[in-house]
């Protein structure tokens, strides 16, 4: 299991990573910041990404912020980052 820390821009025209700053995946949803939309849709979106079930993506902290950390079950961080790929 690896955690994958993430930076969220909600509201955007489309949903897209815009790439790594430093440890950090930066990332673009169009859900809103609001009741745990953009939560559930950065789950989503991952597990989307990474090719992995929606189940194996956790948020574990930054429920509130646009700084999240999610665990990744199954996936190590080098293959995360294959699979991610770079920008």
């Amino acid at each position: 299991m690896s955690r994958l820390k993430v930076r969220v821009t909600p509201r955007g025209s489309k949903e897209e990573v815009i790439g790594w700053r430093d440890d950090v995946l930066a990332v673009k949803l169009t859900a809103p910041p609001v009741e745990g939309a953009a939560n559930k849709a950065c789950v989503d979106f991952l597990a989307k990404v990474l090719g992995v079930k929606r189940s194996q993506v956790t948020l574990v902290s930054g429920e509130k912020s646009r700084d999240k950390a999610f665990e990744i079950e199954g996936l190590d961080e080098e293959e995360i980052r294959k699979r991610v790929g770079t920008k």
